[in-house]
């Protein structure tokens, strides 16, 4: 049970009203009675509940990173309350005593092994099977889709024709109303472009201030539209050709990467270690989700991953809410999705442990030193209209320079600069927390940073997000 700390519950919590919730029943001594097992697999206990009969709840271990949840309470939250407050009980110091494990859940795990068994008898040395495609369905959908791309086309150019200054709100909820029946064609992704677009002019009552984005989103949209109908052309003429897997065009158009796709592509690989460098929530009107986004750093080879976390409005409820963490995961199978420079990644089983110096060592090695070989990668990757257009990466410095009262740079050890700037699409002030840090942590260290080319200035500018040292990240982003 070394790895059960009360950083690892929270991040098993679905969101903050859960984690209330659960120490709220430990500070109330709900629990009646607190069990664990003589091999440390497993704990369980009783929860004082409405009824007459306590909750019975327990965790089980019996797979390390794959916690099974219990409990016979009626919720649909997993895990319940009930079994956070019986973890929290455990990481706050409470007395377990050792008992043997309950004989109903020895009868589930021994029904697990046998479907595991099953599972292994097939062939345990074959490859994952890959799932037969019924081409006639998607014949039908490549057919909608383009279709759906031809109706898109056609609302971008009347959107243009009519003129982005003079779109009043009849117009934009024309458009609205146009967008919206885009979801009978599969193509959610640039459905949800062409919202965003029209957002744009609902939220900013300056029409001068947005027309650099719009022009940016309007470059997107019509490459995305061209791609996307050569891709989808030549796959309606061989259906037997295979899905792309090498960029990031079918996300764009709105395709869903499950975890068994992934694995069928090839993109997991096995036992991987990732430290979080930086954390935020923010919400996403034109998809109607919160968005919980991660940066991390791989301790094997120094790239920096990106995670992603989709909750829709009307079931945020029931999806977990993804938080900062601090701790080393130890990942039992690592999948990547495609992609170029942070590539998002994502995985089912995972174990955690305190980070020490050497992984900070690590990501310090890891850091890029030269600037203008920098710049030059990232204007590579946000020329393409498809690809990010705000990279994370990892810069070696060697001090931030104050340049005037609200402007910073960063030096590289020759001595070339990066400005330093709150950027538009974070959305987040940072900079604006330089000067509160430690001196020590302004020279000869690692940081972390998101690019965005400034339009205004015609020069790419750099917003910090964390700061690494030789013995901790210090984060201005979390």
């Amino acid at each position: 049970m070394n790895h059960l700390t009360e950083a690892y519950v929270d991040s098993l919590a679905q969101n903050s009203s859960a984690i209330k919730n659960g120490k709220d029943l430990v500070k109330k001594n709900s629990f009646p009675l607190l069990c664990q097992s003589d091999d440390g697999t497993i704990i369980f206990g009783e929860c004082k509940g409405s009824g007459k009969e306590p909750y019975r709840c327990s965790i089980d271990w019996q797979q390390e990173g794959n916690p099974v949840f219990r409990c016979t309470c009626p919720s649909r939250q997993f895990p319940c309350k009930h079994n956070l407050g019986l973890m929290y009980a455990f990481t706050s110091g409470k007395t377990f005593l050792h008992a043997p494990i309950p004989p109903d859940i020895l009868d589930k795990r021994e029904k697990a092994e046998k479907r595991e068994e099953k599972k292994k008898a097939v062939d345990p040395e074959a490859p994952t099977a890959k799932r037969k495609t019924n081409k006639s369905a998607l014949l039908k959908k490549i057919a909608a889709q383009l279709e759906g791309i031809s109706i898109a086309e056609k609302l971008i150019l009347q959107l243009v024709s009519s003129g982005l200054g003079s779109l009043d709100k009849k117009a934009l909820q024309t458009a609205d109303e146009q967008t919206k029946q885009l979801g009978n064609y599969y193509i959610p992704g640039i459905q949800s472009a062409l919202k965003d677009l029209t957002l744009q002019f609902r939220v900013e009552e300056n029409r001068e201030a947005v027309y650099a984005v719009v022009i940016e989103q309007l470059t997107t949209l019509q490459s995305l539209i061209k791609k996307s109908r050569e891709y989808l052309n030549g796959r309606l003429e061989n259906p037997d050709l295979p899905i792309d897997a090498e960029s990031t065009l079918e996300e764009w158009i709105g395709h869903a990467w499950q975890m068994a796709e992934l694995r069928e592509q090839g993109r997991v690989r096995a036992e991987a270690q990732l430290l979080q460098l930086a954390f935020r929530s923010y919400t996403d009107q034109a998809r109607g989700e919160f968005i919980d986004e991660g940066y991390w750093s791989d301790l094997e080879n120094g790239q920096i991953h990106l995670t992603r976390t989709y909750r829709p409005f009307r079931a945020a409820k029931h999806i977990r809410e993804e938080d900062s963490i601090f701790q080393v995961v130890q990942i039992k199978e690592l999948a990547q999705y495609p992609g170029e420079l942070n590539r998002r990644v994502r995985w089912e089983e995972a174990t955690f442990r305190t980070s020490v110096s050497q992984d900070f060592n690590k990501i310090y090695a890891s850091a890029q030193s030269s600037f203008p070989e920098v710049i030059k990668q990232v204007k590579n990757v946000i020329k393409n209209p498809l690809s990010d257009k705000h990279p994370v990466m990892l810069l070696r410095f060697t001090e931030i320079r104050k340049t005037d009262a609200d402007s910073y740079v960063l030096l590289d050890e020759q001595g070339k600069q990066l400005p330093l700037a709150d950027i538009q699409y974070l959305n987040e002030t940072t900079t604006n927390l330089l000067p509160m840090l430690n001196k020590a942590l302004l020279t000869n260290q690692a940081i972390l940073v998101m690019f965005e080319q400034n339009w205004k200035f015609n020069r790419l500018e750099a917003q910090p997000l964390s700061i690494v040292t030789a013995n901790e990240v210090v984060r201005l982003l979390y």
